[in-house]
């Protein structure tokens, strides 16, 4: 009786191997090598295989269960790359930014990035690694994979805006942070005038009208546009406005600011005690000079400089003194960029007046000035 029971068992389990996979509980599943031979092996349909990778929601609840069946069975992956290959365009973003190791874009980077998860896309994120020459390069290397758009924050200046512009023309771009006119592409970022004239406004009205402190050869275009803002400003307050300039050029802007920042600081050039810095890179390289001479920064009686900065750069909050800055609506940024990569991609053209889309900034008032 014992031995019939478990002859039984072992029927009835063979019964159902043969019933949910075609095969016995000993046999072993072919190596799937394609999509063709896994249709050929789930029973289903080629060009249904495919809808079903491109969307899954785009065939048949029951088609949709078959396939999900074969798919454990099978245990196939497909190869996306050889997919995206056969299709005219593919449902992926290319994110290109200056440099990931610069914390400032590995956020606004970030947040792009998810943006584009949210609104159904799939992103690719690229670093230029601080070269302009890979800005290029990553343009080619994203246009290779047949991506539905890109979205840019360019060098600008540095930028090889011929290969933009015409880059532009053939793939749906939209250009964050800072603005190639000549790329024609649409452009959303930060309205500099109001964000350094808010800061300008703040610290003349809190104290000893600023100078501005800035790289003589700024990678930024933002650079030249927060200058003459800030000209604007002192000329509205009805002050001389003094400018001064730290030299070097490349991405150690920390490195610059604090070597420039001493020297200057040494040698008594800066003509006021309130110190409005171009970028808070460098201003977090100026507040190290001043805390290696004993200088104590801040708004109190007992403080002899004040500095501020723009960018709300993540590390702005953990200095000491915690920077004054001006923060950048990082998520509105994203979210509309992503909206005007969308509305191109899906009409497959673009607007006949080329979008310009600024937000405000913020004053994030801290322990600097």
């Amino acid at each position: 009786m014992k031995l019939y029971w478990r002859k039984e068992k072992v029927y009835h389990w063979v019964k159902q191997c043969l019933a949910t996979t075609g095969k016995g509980p000993f046999m072993q599943n072919p190596k799937i090598r394609n999509m063709e031979e896994f249709a050929k092996a789930s029973g289903i349909s080629r060009p249904t295989v495919s809808k079903y990778f491109q969307d899954p929601m785009s065939v048949r609840r029951s088609t949709r269960e078959r396939i999900e069946t074969a798919l454990r069975t099978y245990d196939y992956q497909p190869n996306i790359y050889a997919m995206n290959q056969n299709r005219r365009r593919t449902n992926s973003i290319g994110i290109i930014v200056p440099n990931l190791a610069d914390p400032f874009f590995t956020e606004i980077g970030r947040v792009v990035e998810l943006a584009c998860i949210d609104a159904g896309y799939s992103p690719i994120v690229r670093s230029s690694h601080g070269k302009p020459a890979q800005e290029t390069a990553n343009l080619e290397a994203l246009k290779a994979l047949k991506p539905a758009g890109i979205l840019l924050a360019p060098f600008g200046r540095a930028s090889d805006r011929d290969h933009v512009r015409a880059f532009a023309e053939t793939v749906p771009m939209v250009l964050f942070d800072a603005d190639i006119e000549e790329a024609g592409a649409a452009f959303v970022g930060t309205d500099n005038v109001q964000s350094i004239g808010l800061m300008t406004d703040y610290l003349c009205r809190t104290g000893e009208p600023p100078c501005l402190f800035e790289m003589r050869t700024p990678l930024n275009p933002n650079a030249n546009k927060r200058r003459l803002a800030y000209l604007a400003g002192m000329e509205r307050h009805g002050h001389e406005p003094r400018i001064v300039h730290a030299e070097g050029s490349g991405w150690s802007i920390e490195e610059f600011g604090l070597r420039e920042g001493r020297r200057l600081l040494e040698d008594g050039a800066f003509p006021s005690r309130t110190i409005l810095c171009s970028n808070d890179r460098l201003a977090i390289g100026l507040l190290s000079a001043a805390f290696g001479l004993g200088i104590k920064v801040g708004h109190g009686s007992d403080c002899e400089l004040r500095i501020a900065g723009h960018d709300d750069h993540p590390f702005s909050r953990f200095t000491c003194p915690s920077l004054t800055t001006i923060a950048q609506d990082y998520g509105a940024i994203a979210e509309l960029a992503v909206q005007q990569i969308a509305q191109v991609i899906e009409t497959e053209s673009m607007p006949c007046e080329r979008e310009i889309s600024l937000f405000d900034g913020k004053l994030v008032m801290r322990e600097s000035a």
